[in-house]
């Protein structure tokens, strides 16, 4: 693990965060207009409100991915997590979880969304894990979201 490192987003590495959920979106789903919207504009449409995007790297490469996206004044969607299929099972899923919380704690956030595929069951079981429970799906942009889940943190 000690060779794992978690950093903000950086424009030289832009490329990494659709790269790396290109890769699982295609293989698990069909890619979406929304997705295609977010990932070739992380600035615009996930940092210029106010929303974060973390990289996780293994030695000199970036392997996985997670983003803070602002609803609302204190909630915010995880969204855009994803780690190369190559460096699944290491662990870095659940430190881009830790950073991600520990961030969104000291921010001040109140709540995390997330939506989600009952299909990913690692990922949904991860997320019960850190204790995000299930809410009503209610309208979503999403067509793949068959599960909703949240996180309170105040």
């Amino acid at each position: 693990m000690s060779q794992i490192r978690i950093s903000n987003f950086e424009p030289a590495y832009r490329d990494a965060i659709r790269k790396l959920n290109y890769e699982w979106l295609e293989k698990y789903f069909k890619l979406e207009e929304i997705d295609r919207e977010v990932l070739s504009k992380p600035e615009e449409v996930i940092l210029a409100p106010g929303g974060q995007i973390f990289y996780a790297w293994y030695e000199d490469q970036i392997v996985g991915t997670v983003s803070l996206m602002k609803l609302e004044e204190s909630v915010f969607e995880l969204t855009k997590m994803a780690v190369s299929e190559k460096f699944q099972g290491l662990g870095i899923g659940k430190l881009l979880m830790e950073y991600t919380l520990d961030f969104a704690k000291n921010a001040g956030i109140r709540q995390i969304i997330i939506y989600s595929n009952r299909r990913l069951e690692r990922a949904v079981d991860m997320y019960r894990k850190f204790g995000f429970v299930e809410m009503d799906l209610g309208p979503v942009i999403y067509q793949r979201a068959d599960i909703k889940m949240c996180l309170n943190l105040s």
